[in-house]
């Protein structure tokens, strides 16, 4: 059976899509740390971020820095902070929590509530800062 991260991809589940392209998803965490807690997938489904293809794993990271780097012009934070724990989804994925310290980025942590608007509003923000910092990319 897909993973809830492959039904995203296809279009069969709803998700808070930040960045998109051919081969990577970008998407808020619907369950999230702070505000900003994005996911970054390779559309391909793999179970373990080890067990990515060279390729695909050096491109996951850098499609996550670029949308690290909209995330911390968008959301007021000290760092995004990027995790791989791999427990919750079997499908690889990388945590980028927006941080103002090592106490945020505790998964231990009751997960913060936000409306259907606020994850809307968050959304659109790192997207706007996504194209002005990368508009040959995500450019509108």
């Amino acid at each position: 059976m897909p993973s809830v991260f492959s039904q995203i991809v296809e279009g069969k589940l709803p998700a808070y899509r930040v960045a998109e392209t051919e081969e990577y998803l970008a998407f808020l965490d619907i369950n999230p740390l702070t505000r900003g807690h994005t996911l970054a997938i390779p559309k391909r489904e793999v179970d373990y971020i080890i067990d990515l293809e060279e390729e695909t794993y050096i491109g996951l990271w850098l499609f996550a820095r670029e949308v690290a780097k909209a995330i911390h012009a968008a959301i007021p934070c000290e760092r995004v902070a990027f995790a791989v724990v791999g427990l919750e989804v079997p499908h690889a994925h990388i945590h980028l929590v927006p941080i103002r310290s090592m106490a945020d980025l505790n998964f231990q942590n009751p997960r913060i509530p936000l409306t259907p608007e606020e994850f809307q509003a968050t959304a659109a923000a790192i997207q706007a800062k996504l194209r002005e910092l990368h508009p040959q990319k995500f450019g509108a």
